[in-house]
């Protein structure tokens, strides 16, 4: 009699192309772990271009540059994003391009690589796009668009490439109802947004004295379907000096103009001086003491603000104050990313003239997730509730850096950050180059770091440090370790902005501030 027997058959005996085809239906994260069971399933996922590809994106959250095409293959998309983060970690960038400027730029804004300059004597707004015109030669084409002002009303502006849009704040005469007119405009065009729901807003209508009403200070911002708009010291119709904040949905074309907006009014003695969207239902509100966190939230087709959690800035020692509170805007890609949050902070005291300033790194998930902290400990929050204390959220999970007068702001993009080091005029007064430095944030690059899974010299861990500053009575703690960058070449420039495999510059060409010329430069890390 024949006798069967039953051999067992285990997950790795089936056929390598359907073991892949179960494993790309796991989540990113169970994908990772799956690499650590045994070393047979890490070489079958790691034999994948298309499963690390995933990896590559989603868990170290890199962010691809844009391709031209949408036929190309993944095992080449992955060698052009590892080529790329190489290049990052070695603050080596592969070509260098620049173009002289004719006219030095003025409230200039970077949006997506693209640099937005008022020019009020010509009744335009420019937005200059560096190209590359011939990669032998190392140049740069400026592609430039117009956008017509009026120059005797313009007050601000706003643009998001990514959605091909413009926003214009333009103040009214003294006397009218509302305060700025607001045009939503196709910034390729420079006509009408064909999204938006209407052309024109009136902001702060029926809000004002329409006698008094000179507000020093507005704050703009376009976040996907949003656009905010902050006044600091501005008159109630009663007279009342507040701080206001409206928000419109653009786009929304299912209800009346009223229904679009919402409003934000803040007792002056609060020090509200910024605010900063988060998401597409969250923003943040910087005070001369918290941050408060609010919801956009749509009720019965009505969209309303709503404060859901407080949180208290480090307390300083007397006689210092923070003066004023910044946000580095957030790029409109990262609403499907994670995203480093910096919050730049300057203070003052009566008996110096110095203005220490510092800047503070904090992730955005981390921001989001602390509401239900705060709900947990709280309740429901209102403007009377007590706030987090600093102990409870900021020494963990924030990263303090102090900054030099003259120093490059700070620029983000994902978990990466990118400054030029130290003043850009000496004592004598003598413009001086600077080394770039790069820094990595990304926790599972610095978990990949720390296992010797990425070894180069170019590199260093910085965990555990925090700036030693007797400004402060609470301690700012060691959060965010990062893996750190620095350029053996040196830039002389005062600005920059940050892309997924470039930096652009704001270089200057001279000895001094008084006279210099300035350029574009861009450097490719690809």
């Amino acid at each position: 009699m024949n006798q069967v027997h039953n051999i067992p058959i285990t997950f790795m005996d089936f056929p390598a192309e359907l073991l892949l085809h179960i494993l790309g239906h796991l989540d990113v994260y169970d994908l990772v772990r799956a690499r650590k069971i045994c070393s047979d399933l890490r070489q079958l996922i790691d034999s994948s271009s298309e499963l690390q590809y995933l990896i590559d994106v989603r868990y170290f959250n890199a962010i691809p540059p844009s391709l031209p095409g949408c036929d190309i293959a993944v095992a080449t998309r992955r060698q052009l994003l590892q080529k790329s983060e190489t290049a990052w970690q070695r603050a080596e960038y592969s070509q260098r391009h620049s173009t002289t400027m004719s006219y030095s730029p003025d409230n200039y804004r970077w949006s997506c690589g693209i640099l937005g300059i008022p020019a009020k004597s010509l009744q335009q707004l420019k937005f200059v796009q560096p190209s590359l015109s011939d990669g032998d030669t190392h140049t740069i084409d400026l592609r430039q668009r117009i956008c017509k002002i009026d120059s005797t009303a313009f007050e601000g502006y706003s643009f998001s490439p990514t959605q091909d849009l413009v926003v214009i704040l333009s103040r009214t005469t003294r006397g009218e109802s509302h305060a700025y007119d607001v045009t939503f405009r196709s910034l390729s065009e420079d006509k009408p947004h064909p999204d938006a729901a209407s052309p024109l807003v009136k902001a702060l209508d029926n809000q004002i004295h329409p006698q008094l009403f000179d507000s020093p200070y507005t704050q703009t911002m376009i976040f996907g379907d949003y656009y905010g708009l902050f006044c600091k010291y501005a008159h109630k119709a009663d007279g009342e000096l507040v701080d206001f904040l409206q928000i419109w949905n653009w786009k929304s074309k299912e209800a009346s103009q009223l229904d679009l907006q919402c409003l934000q009014i803040f007792d002056v003695d609060r020090g509200t001086t910024n605010f900063s969207f988060l998401t597409n239902d969250r923003f943040l509100v910087a005070s001369a003491t918290e941050l408060m966190l609010f919801s956009l939230e749509t009720i019965d087709s009505v969209n309303t603000i709503r404060l859901v959690g407080k949180f208290s800035f480090p307390a300083l020692r007397d006689p210092l104050i923070f003066h004023y509170i910044t946000f580095s805007p957030i790029p409109f890609h990262a609403s499907t990313h994670n995203q480093l949050i910096a919050i730049n902070m300057c203070m003052s005291a009566p008996t110096t003239t110095k203005s220490p300033y510092f800047t503070f790194y904090i992730e955005r998930n981390t921001l989001l997730e602390l509401e239900s902290t705060y709900i947990s400990r709280y309740g429901e929050a209102s403007q009377d509730s007590p706030s987090l204390p600093w102990s409870a959220w900021g020494s963990k999970n924030t990263r303090f850096f102090e900054n030099a007068n003259s120093s490059c702001t700070h620029r983000i993009f994902g978990f990466r950050s990118a400054d030029l080091i130290g003043d850009l005029v000496s004592r004598d007064g003598v413009l001086q180059s600077r080394p770039l430095r790069i820094r990595d944030f990304n926790p599972h690059r610095v978990t990949d770091f720390k296992a010797g899974n990425i070894t180069t010299s170019h590199q260093r861990l910085v965990e555990g440090e925090s700036p030693n500053s007797t400004l402060f009575l609470d301690p700012l703690g060691p959060g965010l370790p990062y893996i750190e960058t620095i350029s053996q070449e040196k830039f002389l420039a005062n600005d920059m902005t940050v892309e997924a495999n470039r930096i652009t510059l704001l270089s200057l060409k001279g000895s001094s501030m008084h006279n210099v010329s300035q350029s574009i430069e861009m450097l490719d890390f690809e």
